[in-house]
């Protein structure tokens, strides 16, 4: 049986976190220790993207996690874990990890990320009216820029296409403009739709 299949037996064919039954997808824990037999877990896309730090944490959201924290699967412990520690700041998740008690492998496949040193506040990047920006999305600029170093001069409006973040920086992005790869301030753009 593939592992999507298992997945989706174990799960019921809902998120094993929050339990919606839309956008599903199989997501292969980070930090993965090799020594369980299934470390995926069946999540929908909204829970997907704040684990992967792709939008913001909704501690509204992870609620669900007074309940799906003692799910039986390794997995879904450790992404559980992960989650509560992010959410540190609410006291229902604090009250949550008092109660959390993980066999000493899965603790360790769970500290493996550093989550628990995180203050759930993660910095990403954003354009000009706070949209979060991913890598490859395109954007608009909405100011006339001269590039450093060079005679080019972006117009306001000129579309960067592909653009990829700056890893250690939120406030910067790269993108091409005319051919020149070129380091653009997050909040002289705006995102297309």
């Amino acid at each position: 049986m593939k592992t999507i299949d298992q997945l989706k037996e174990r799960s019921g064919n809902a998120c094993e976190l929050c339990s919606s039954e839309t956008d599903l997808k199989v997501f292969m824990v980070p930090a993965s220790s090799g020594k369980f037999a299934e470390e995926s877990i069946y999540a929908c896309e909204t829970c997907i993207s704040q684990i992967e730090k792709r939008a913001e944490l909704d501690p509204k959201h992870f609620q669900c996690l007074t309940t799906s924290m003692w799910s039986e699967f390794p997995a879904v412990q450790v992404v559980a874990w992960r989650l509560l520690n992010r959410l540190k700041q609410e006291t229902w998740a604090v009250d949550n990890l008092d109660m959390l008690y993980l066999e000493d492998e899965i603790e360790e496949w769970a500290e493996a990320s550093g989550d628990q040193h995180s203050d759930g506040n993660e910095e990403l990047h954003k354009d000009c009216n706070g949209v979060i920006l991913q890598q490859g999305d395109t954007v608009t600029l909405i100011k006339d820029l001269d590039v450093k170093g060079s005679s080019l001069n972006a117009k306001i409006g000129t579309a960067v296409r592909m653009i990829r973040l700056v890893h250690d920086n939120t406030e910067q992005i790269e993108g091409k403009i005319d051919g020149q790869t070129i380091v653009i301030l997050t909040k002289f753009v705006k995102k297309q739709a």
